[in-house]
């Protein structure tokens, strides 16, 4: 069910639901946090990349927009993956009887991710439509924070929807719905090509990627039905709300109860 409501979000409004891939991975199925992190990418990556067919097909995706803001993020999850994440101690400090380790630091990382994606989402944005009606596109902006979420992606495995969308309303001028369908497409691209600096393969069970994989692609199909007949901006406040509850059990479980 949860893999299922992971596509679902991507469906219904844009984003949001790639945070839950690594707590549903992490708490719910046992997976180690590390590994976590990489199969959130082929997960979030494939689920986004079903669901920006329709928006294709419709003319809801920039490409140009997509090149500009998924070429630094692409190249910033390869390096992440390849370099940053193995280069993590396994052990980074112990402080009397708390050890914070790279699987533990890696979870603080996402839960603090969650705390501002929820901010974003329980938050009325007026800005980004109003936004959408100036010129000019900044495409230094674009490129940095292509970089700044592309890093993001490969350290905690999130697809960084909730990043992007205000991104390309903004800075890239687009309107909400092309947004939305550009972001799939980011989002699918910086995963799945990431993932060719992923060093940690052969340890991967694909049994259980393909399960909750297939589920949230699954899910995809019934959000992008259902955003015909409901307004996914009603439902993004509740939504964030979840996420905030998520993001402050994931830092008390890896602080207090660890």
């Amino acid at each position: 069910m949860a893999s299922i409501l992971i596509g679902i979000s991507l469906g219904l409004i844009g984003g949001g639901g790639s945070i839950l891939t690594v707590p549903v991975l992490v708490y719910l199925l046992g997976v180690d946090p590390v590994l976590a992190t990489g199969y959130s990418l082929l997960i979030v990556g494939a689920t986004s990349a079903v669901g920006s067919i329709p928006y294709f097909r419709s003319g809801q995706v920039h490409l140009p927009t997509a090149l500009t803001f998924g070429l630094p993020s692409i190249i910033a999850v390869f390096l992440t993956r390849s370099f940053l994440v193995p280069a993590i101690p396994e052990t980074i400090f112990t402080v009397g009887s708390f050890t914070l380790d790279r699987g533990t630091m890696l979870m603080l990382l996402f839960a603090l991710l969650m705390l501002a994606a929820s901010v974003g989402m329980i938050t009325p944005s007026r800005a980004p439509q109003e936004a959408s009606e100036q010129k000019g596109f900044h495409y230094g902006l674009v490129l940095l924070e292509g970089l700044v979420v592309g890093t993001l992606t490969g350290l905690v495995g999130a697809g960084g929807g909730f990043l992007i969308i205000p991104a390309l309303v903004i800075l890239g001028k687009l309107p909400m719905k092309q947004a939305i369908g550009t972001s799939l497409l980011i989002i699918a691209a910086k995963s799945l090509l990431g993932l060719l600096g992923e060093s940690q393969l052969s340890l991967w069970d694909w049994t259980l990627l393909l399960w909750v994989g297939g589920l949230a692609i699954g899910g995809i199909f019934i959000g992008v039905k259902l955003s015909g007949h409901i307004d996914g901006a009603k439902l993004k406040p509740a939504f964030g709300w979840f996420v905030l509850v998520m993001g402050i059990y994931m830092i008390v479980k890896e602080t207090l109860l660890h």
